[in-house]
């Protein structure tokens, strides 16, 4: 009985850790191709289809996207695809 308890916390403690992980994470973006006032909309609704993504804010002055996502469903590779596959390559801003 003892041995199927353990055996029980040991899954609920495994179960728990992996979503304690996950967690909303910001990132900025450099995005080129910027030239006009409607490309930071269609930069903005790019990254907002990329599931895990809940807010994105794009400045063309700036030519950067600041990025809020759920890092359990997306990442920077999934991002900056997104960007690129409209027509808008980005990097990770240093």
């Amino acid at each position: 009985m003892s041995k199927l308890i353990a055996s029980a916390a040991i899954a609920v403690s495994v179960l728990a850790s992996s979503t304690a992980f996950a967690g909303e994470k910001t990132v900025t973006l450099a995005v080129k191709n910027m030239y006009c006032a409607d490309c930071p909309f269609i930069v903005r609704k790019s990254l907002e289809a990329v599931p895990g993504v809940s807010k994105a804010v794009v400045s063309y002055k700036d030519k950067t996207a600041v990025v809020t996502y759920d890092d359990s469903r997306a990442d920077v590779a999934a991002l900056t695809h997104a960007t690129t596959e409209a027509g808008y390559p980005s990097a990770p801003r240093s």
